[in-house]
């Protein structure tokens, strides 16, 4: 049987490109108030460690979610929590610039604006990433994963310096354009027609026990665990290592547009690393992936402590950041390929949450180390737990023993075909 052409591309599959599309506007508009929510903090009360508290706030409830959250994605409709985490999170994020105008922001508020838009993003995320083998087929979904990852460094790219330049003109600019690319995204997300449903349900089980189930998948497959480990690892210190840099940058004069440009250089780094990941992955082995990237981070982390220029920061970043796409991809195409699609959303939160439950760990860590031992030393902290990281990747055998990528995707394609969806 003849192939369809959204089969054999993914540019002709009108729900990726829809998907995508809203959420290139969506990711860029989080990215512009992501950069001006510390510069707002800091010019608010100038203090490190309320700026790391709104970061951990903001990432805390992938700690705290991610886990119950997996077996509800599963359970229930995805489009539907698609598109009601996008609205949700667009309505808290407009009392924002409301609560500017009427000068009556304080941080306490940010931290509840922070968390409700974590939280949001811990359900559509899921949503998404189950979603996605139903949107794409397996042969095309370690490239669905690459572009993916571009759209995200794409819109660091661009978001970092929009979001300095904005905030520069009026501290609300950066909030309300944000609000805004919620609506757009949220309007997108109306136009999708596939099914994004397994065939195969989620049992109606306690969701206690729905959630030891992703738990026990990973606890069974070494390879899975181990990079989950990696990855929460890596988390904490990259986490930790933003804040740090705009301390940095900002201690010796840096202008809000300045350090904007440094973040967005630091994407940009990512974006180039993201469009050659989908091709790159097939040229090195799974473990020399894994092993590899972390050492190349242990080398390039000490370059921060060299200069304190915003321009020669965010080039090292972009450094730093240009590997981390092919990295995720191999990553995340494993765990597509190996776990079924009906278990994907509670298998995708139990490692969620230990993989970026450590995020505000590494906020209030990052605050914490600034206020004690300044920037310099938090750098010098950062590379030697980097370092420590790599020799565990290096040393295991679960990494060592990683099976081609093409065997698994060989394997996902001669898995039986799910029966058509009931009307």
């Amino acid at each position: 049987m003849k192939s369809t052409a959204a089969e054999r591309s993914l540019w002709r599959n009108r729900d990726f490109v829809t998907l995508w599309s809203g959420q290139v506007v969506s990711t860029l508009g989080a990215q512009t108030s992501a950069t001006a929510m510390p510069l707002l903090v800091l010019g608010m009360t100038g203090s490190p460690a309320d700026a790391g508290f709104v970061g951990a706030a903001g990432t805390l409830p992938f700690l705290v979610a991610y886990l119950p959250a997996g077996p509800l994605v599963d359970r229930y409709n995805r489009h539907r929590i698609l598109l009601t985490s996008e609205i949700l999170a667009g309505l808290a994020l407009a009392t924002v610039p409301l609560a500017l105008w009427l000068d009556l922001l304080t941080v306490a508020h940010l931290v509840v604006v922070a968390f409700v838009q974590g939280l949001c993003y811990v359900f559509f995320s899921l949503a998404e990433t189950a979603a996605l083998p139903r949107i794409v087929p397996a042969a095309l979904l370690p490239t669905a994963l690459a572009q993916n990852e571009a759209r995200k460094r794409g819109a660091a790219l661009a978001g970092g310096p929009l979001g300095g330049l904005l905030f520069g003109i009026d501290r609300v600019l950066p909030f309300l354009a944000n609000t805004i690319s919620y609506v757009a995204a949220s309007a997108a997300l109306l136009f999708l027609r596939k099914d994004l449903q397994s065939t195969a349900t989620a049992p109606a089980e306690p969701l206690w026990r729905a959630t030891l189930t992703g738990l026990r998948w990973i606890r069974r497959h070494p390879l899975i665990r181990t990079a989950v480990l990696l990855i929460a690892a890596t988390n904490l210190i990259f986490q930790a290592l933003i804040l740090t840099l705009v301390v940095l940058a900002r201690d010796h004069g840096a202008t809000s547009g300045a350090i904007g440009t440094m973040l967005g250089i630091y994407a940009g780094g990512g974006l180039v690393g993201a469009l050659v990941a989908g091709r790159a992955h097939r040229c090195f082995t799974p473990k020399t992936v894994i092993i590899g990237v972390n050492w190349i981070w242990v080398v390039l982390l000490p370059f921060f402590l060299l200069t304190t220029d915003p321009l020669h920061i965010g080039l090292v970043g972009a450094a730093t950041s240009f590997v981390g796409p092919v990295w995720n991809v191999v990553i995340m195409s494993y765990t597509a390929l190996l776990v079924p699609n009906e278990l994907l959303g509670r298998v995708t939160s139990a490692a969620m949450t230990f993989a970026w439950g450590v995020m505000p760990i590494g906020s209030l860590g990052a605050g914490l180390l600034l206020t004690s031992v300044g920037p310099t030393g938090a750098v010098v902290v950062l590379t030697a737990v980097m370092f420590v990281v790599a020799v565990g990747a290096t040393i295991s055998p679960a990494v060592r023993r990683a099976p081609p990528m093409t065997a698994l995707g060989k394997r996902s394609e001669n898995a039986p075909s799910p029966s058509p969806p009931r009307s």
